[in-house]
C-alpha cells in the first residue's frame, strides 16, 4: 500500500475544509441497519443547510424503512483519502410536511423537487452528533471535530 504524505492541518482548518465540502459536494453515503437484514448503505444526493444534512428518498425504500425503525445513521463523503464521517439521528419528513426552506434548498441545488413527483418521497434530516475528518495517516490523531453535537476547538 502506498501512502501519500500531506501536511497536517490544524483542527480549525479541518473544520473549515469539512464545512466547505459539505456545502459543495453532491453525494453522501448513508448507512442504516435493519435488525434482521443487517447493514444497508446507499449514496444519496444531499443539501447542507449549515447545521444539518438533508436528503430525499422514496418513502418505501430500505433506507426510509430502516430509519423509521432505528434513526441512527452514519454518513460519509465519497473520498477515501480526504475522509469526512458524520454520525447522527435521522428525522423523516413526508414531502408534504418538509420545512419549505429545506425542500427549496434541496430543489435549488439539484434542479429537482420531489414534492412535485407522483411517487411518495420522504426527506431525511440529520444533525450531526459526531464529525470526524482526516487526510491520510498524518491526521489520524485528532480526527474528531465534533462530539455530542458541539464543534471542538
Amino acid at each position: 500500500m502506498q501512502t501519500t504524505r500531506t501536511a497536517r492541518r490544524e483542527r480549525s482548518e479541518r473544520k473549515r475544509n469539512t464545512l466547505e465540502r459539505l456545502g459543495r459536494e453532491r453525494d453522501i453515503w448513508v448507512s442504516t441497519a435493519h435488525p434482521d437484514r443487517g447493514p444497508h448503505q446507499v449514496p444519496l444526493w444531499f443539501w447542507w443547510d449549515g447545521h444539518a444534512v438533508w436528503m430525499c428518498t422514496g418513502e418505501a425504500t430500505a433506507t426510509a424503512r430502516n430509519i423509521r425503525d432505528d434513526p441512527r445513521v452514519r454518513l460519509a463523503l465519497p473520498d477515501t483519502f480526504d475522509v469526512v464521517l458524520l454520525k447522527g439521528r435521522a428525522i423523516c419528513f413526508p414531502a408534504e410536511r418538509v420545512p419549505g426552506e429545506a425542500a427549496d434548498g434541496f430543489a435549488g441545488k439539484f434542479g429537482w423537487d420531489p414534492r412535485t413527483e407522483e411517487a411518495a418521497f420522504v426527506y431525511l434530516r440529520i444533525e450531526p452528533e459526531t464529525v470526524l475528518a482526516w487526510r491520510g495517516e498524518t491526521e489520524l490523531g485528532g480526527r474528531v471535530l465534533m462530539r455530542d453535537g458541539a464543534w471542538l476547538g
